[in-house]
C-alpha cells in the first residue's frame, strides 16, 4: 500500500499530510501486527505521544451490542504501565512485558518502512 492510499489521497495532492492524517496511517498499519481481524471487529494500534501508545479492541456481540476496550500503555523512566478504564496503572512483567517490547518494535519498523522512508 503506498502512502497516497494509507493517508487517503486520491491522485495529485499538493499539500503536506496533517498530524491527524499521519496517526490514522499509523494506526491502519498498526492494527495489522496483530493477524487477521475477525469480521465485526476493529482493532487500532498506534503510538499516540512520545511516551504513550493505545490499544483499542471493539465488536459486536451477540445481541448486536457493540464493546471495546482501550488500553493506555506510558513509557516511563521506571517502566512501562498499562491503564485500562476504571482500574489503577499496572506495571508491566514478564512476558506481557516482552510481547509489547516487540510489538513496539514490530510497530515501529512497518511504520519506517512504509510511512517515513
Amino acid at each position: 500500500m503506498s502512502l497516497k492510499e494509507l493517508l487517503g489521497f486520491g491522485g495529485n495532492y499538493s499539500s503536506r499530510p496533517s498530524y491527524d492524517d499521519l496517526m490514522s496511517a499509523e494506526s491502519e498499519l498498526g492494527r495489522t501486527l496483530f493477524g487477521p481481524i475477525p469480521a465485526g471487529y476493529q482493532r487500532e494500534f498506534f503510538k499516540h505521544k512520545n511516551n504513550v501508545w493505545i490499544w483499542y479492541e471493539g465488536w459486536m456481540d451477540a445481541n448486536g451490542v457493540a464493546n471495546g476496550m482501550t488500553i493506555r500503555y506510558e513509557v516511563r523512566p521506571d517502566g512501562v504501565f498499562k491503564g485500562v478504564a476504571g482500574r489503577k496503572y499496572e506495571k508491566l512483567e514478564g512476558k506481557e512485558l516482552d510481547n509489547f517490547c516487540e510489538a513496539v518494535r514490530s510497530y515501529s519498523k512497518l511504520v519506517k518502512s512504509k510511512l517515513y522512508c
